[in-house]
């Protein structure tokens, strides 16, 4: 398939597509004519990607353990013993990042809770 049938396919632009391909992500074949021809099994690669795009990892990590990752269906699968401990240091990257995010929530909730309403300033400004 072309690359505008690929991205119809996945939800993604065209230069999204050219953007992995560029970092090793997906490898399409050219015909003589210079066109990119992807294959069926591009599509799952792209939901790969975007999946552990999403779970944070950046392009250049997805490069390295995409080779040693398998699917079942929509769900990843390390097919490599030692992506383990290069996942395990992303999940505890991700886990200092939301226990951080966690702190500066907590911190907001702090200064919404001093808050007085805008009804309460009315009341307390009336005069009695």
């Amino acid at each position: 398939m072309r690359i505008g049938e690929l991205a119809r396919r996945v939800g993604v632009a065209p230069r999204l597509l050219r953007y992995y391909e560029e970092q090793g992500l997906l490898r399409p074949h050219r015909s003589p004519s210079g066109y990119r021809e992807y294959a069926e099994g591009d599509v799952d690669v792209v939901h790969h990607v975007r999946t552990l795009l999403a779970a944070g990892l950046s392009t250049a990590t997805i490069a390295e353990l995409l080779p040693c990752m398998g699917a079942d269906g929509p769900r990843l699968i390390a097919s490599c013993p030692e992506l383990l401990d290069d996942l395990q240091r992303e999940r505890d990257r991700l886990t200092a990042m939301i226990d951080e995010l966690s702190g500066a929530r907590d911190g907001l909730d702090a200064v919404i809770a001093t808050a007085v309403p805008d009804e309460v300033l009315a009341t307390s400004a009336a005069p009695s």
